[in-house]
């Protein structure tokens, strides 16, 4: 086989697997419905390294305001736990994402649980979020994996359960204005957690808790 014919073979099978990556962002597919809107949502890199599709009023000041209304983290659409992602993975998720969300907004604000239990005079923000997927999926082929040979190979795991997994977890938010019912912010984020070895390994909320770290510290950010 002559070198034109290798570089050839190489640059399709790139393409080929490229192509199968693992998205970094939800797909308009995989929107849950739990927003108001989608619509301007913008990919961007978040201060820790991630990227999300967001839409951000012009007039957003996060120093506008002194309170959040925030209950939790809601499921949605309603959970349909299996062998894999169980419900107690499910409500330890939220909870944790829950803590951490409040302990967060709570350097700036107070936090409130609905608008009601905001004193008098307060300027507000709703917020509202959700854990609308948890799922884990196969790797996207490697670039090493572009000869031939692995290429197959690595197909073959994949098809029989043997190939590593990312574990994914989807999360819609927006920002409400409490005065003007106006919404300021809007979030649709995709984060990883750690890979697993195969199709069989149960997902666990720790697979997520370094990512639901960084994902807070963008959310300390947004609000600095």
């Amino acid at each position: 086989m002559n070198l034109s014919r290798n570089l050839f073979i190489g640059a399709a099978l790139t393409g080929v697997l490229l192509s199968g990556c693992t998205s970094k962002v939800t797909e308009k597919e995989q929107y849950s419905g739990y927003l108001s809107s989608y619509n301007n949502l913008q990919e961007v890199e978040t201060p820790s390294g991630g990227t999300a599709m967001r839409w951000v009023s012009p007039s957003w000041n996060p120093n506008a305001y002194d309170t959040v209304a925030f209950t939790k983290l809601e499921l949605y659409p309603a959970p349909k736990p299996n062998e894999r992602v169980n419900q107690q993975t499910l409500t330890d998720l939220q909870s944790y994402m829950t803590s951490k969300a409040k302990a967060t907004l709570g350097t700036k604000y107070r936090i409130v649980p609905n608008t009601a239990a905001a004193p008098a005079g307060s300027k507000t923000l709703v917020m509202r979020a959700a854990i609308t997927g948890v799922s884990a999926s196969n790797e996207g082929m490697q670039w090493y994996e572009i000869l031939p040979i692995t290429a197959v190979v690595g197909a073959t795991q994949a098809a029989t359960g043997h190939r590593d997994q990312d574990t994914e977890m989807y999360i819609e938010a927006e920002l409400v204005d409490a005065k003007t019912n106006q919404t300021v912010a809007r979030v649709v984020r995709k984060i990883f957690g750690k890979s697993l070895e195969n199709e069989s390994q149960k997902v666990t909320a720790k697979d997520f808790k370094v990512a639901i770290d960084k994902l807070t510290s963008d959310l300390q950010a947004f609000i600095r």
